[in-house]
């Protein structure tokens, strides 16, 4: 089992962002992520795709996109783009059409910052997702860096205090938005949950005030989407490409907030009399499944089933349960950090059935 990890959700100079892509490349080598995909607002970029480089490390750096119907008012409905190498703005007007021109394309596709408040201090309107009735996307960005800020702003004194604080902000995911994905899945979906930074990097003046809202080096050391292949990346840009994408499809990911503490191997897989299975895949409970959970650290751990926790274990590193009952199990992992209890990892589900 090979593991990366990704940083998606990146804008770059071409829309929002305030970096071109060998600059944000660079500093995603130096912190050392395996794969970033950038996600610029309704413009997919053509070139700078491929591997980068630093000494012995090498980074691989693929163009996704950033789609929405420029002409609603208000925003709404933002659809992450990965793999489908080409423009698919012209279809934003029709999300339903545009999903199917992502699985025309050979992409997946998923809903950005599903809840993402407004924030009129600063200026911000809500993009939350709203249609609902969509069928055939990916997943769901279940965590975004950039949303939670927004969230935070309750005055210009908010603003600016976490302005300067960023590793106060990050908490974990909204519980609306989890709620959500448990009643997606409770419904029979395959759901797959990422997480995102939402860079901007944008630079903030008022006044004497000038900060940056947040650098990239920072946000790429947050919230990433760790996933788990068969095959490792060879180097093949190609090929590489449709290693990643398979792994995002098949929800073999977990969501991991690696500024606290590392949470590269983490593990949650189940055994059952059919053989052994990883996050996003099926097993059948015939006999029994054993779920088994691997941690990086000793620390709090919840199972949860169909969206309600069945177990609970504290200052652990290794956790297992055995059960007979079909369901969607899931794992929630949390941490202390900067004074606050803190999600530090959110895995794809495993499907007894």
């Amino acid at each position: 089992m090979n593991e990366y990890i990704i940083n998606l959700h990146i804008h770059t100079a071409y829309s929002d962002g305030n970096k071109n892509y060998t600059e944000i490349a660079q500093i995603a080598l130096k912190t050392g992520l395996d794969i970033i995909i950038t996600t610029d607002h309704n413009v997919w970029v053509k070139g700078p795709e491929g591997y980068y480089k630093d000494g012995k490390r090498r980074l691989l750096l693929m163009v996704g996109e950033e789609v929405h119907d420029q002409a609603r008012d208000p925003q709404k409905n933002h659809l992450l783009v990965f793999g489908a190498d080409r423009e698919l703005a012209p279809l934003a007007d029709d999300t339903q059409c545009l999903i199917e021109g992502v699985k025309q394309a050979g992409g997946v596709c998923f809903l950005a910052h599903p809840q993402d408040r407004e924030a009129p201090v600063v200026g911000e309107t809500s993009i939350s997702w709203v249609d609902w009735n969509i069928q055939g996307y990916t997943g769901i960005e279940l965590w975004n860096s950039s949303a939670e800020y927004k969230d935070l702003i309750r005055s210009f004194f908010h603003a600016v205090f976490y302005a300067y604080n960023p590793t106060l902000i990050t908490r974990g995911p909204f519980s609306d938005t989890l709620k959500k994905w448990d009643e997606l899945l409770a419904q029979g979906k395959r759901v797959v949950a990422i997480g995102g930074s939402d860079a901007h990097a944008e630079m903030y003046k008022r006044g004497p005030l000038q900060c940056i809202i947040f650098p990239y080096e920072h946000l790429f050391r947050g919230v990433n989407t760790h996933i788990l292949t068969n095959k490792p990346l060879e180097g093949d840009y190609a090929k590489d490409c449709q290693v990643v994408l398979g792994a995002l499809r098949q929800g073999h990911a977990y969501i991991g907030y690696d500024l606290p503490a590392s949470t590269r191997g983490f593990r949650f897989t189940a055994h059952g009399k059919e053989g052994s299975v990883w996050m996003g895949d099926e097993v059948a409970c015939e006999s029994g499944v054993t779920l088994q959970v691997r941690l990086p650290l000793r620390v709090e751990c919840h199972l949860l089933r169909n969206g309600n926790k069945i177990k609970t274990w504290k200052n652990r590193d290794t956790c297992a349960l055995n059960t007979t009952e079909p369901g969607v199990y899931r794992v929630e992992v949390y941490l202390p950090y900067k004074g606050r209890r803190r999600g530090w990892i959110y895995s794809n589900p495993i499907y007894v059935r």
